[in-house]
């Protein structure tokens, strides 16, 4: 046994940090800094995918290529004027607001208004919340 030495585990703490900002960016910094110290205007740019996990050019061109080749004028449904009336009409007879009435469905009092205002894409399982909150039905035959 004497080919063996003694096991020891090394149990000193590894510390990661990320690496420390090259000369360029300490530069820009400071230029930064010394520009907003004197009150000169600074210019920000935001980038549109910034902190995404898209590929920003991959799924647009897929899209664009088939808006292309469309040939159709294509519109979103709208949410219908009976049936904007009768959400308004029975909210109105429960003595409900836009925002109370959307506080009992658990959605944005924003989407009532624009269910009410005609600009919602119809979504049945919020039409389905509304019908159970006021107690109406909304689709079909009444």
């Amino acid at each position: 046994m004497s080919g063996i030495g003694p096991l020891s585990q090394d149990w000193e703490p590894v510390v990661i940090r990320k690496k420390a900002p090259n000369a360029a960016a300490k530069r820009d910094e400071k230029a930064v800094n010394a520009a907003r110290r004197s009150g000169a205007e600074i210019e920000t740019v935001k980038k549109a995918t910034a902190g995404t996990n898209k590929a920003a050019s991959s799924s647009t061109s897929l899209n664009t290529r088939k808006l292309d080749e469309e040939t159709e004028n294509l519109a979103h449904d709208r949410v219908p004027s009976d049936l904007k009336k009768n959400i308004m009409q029975a909210r109105m007879d429960k003595k409900l607001t836009q925002s109370q009435l959307a506080q009992l469905i658990n959605e944005k009092p924003q989407i009532i208004q624009e269910y009410e205002s005609g600009k919602a894409i119809p979504n049945q399982q919020i039409i389905s919340k509304l019908e159970r909150a006021l107690g109406v039905k909304l689709r079909g035959k009444k």
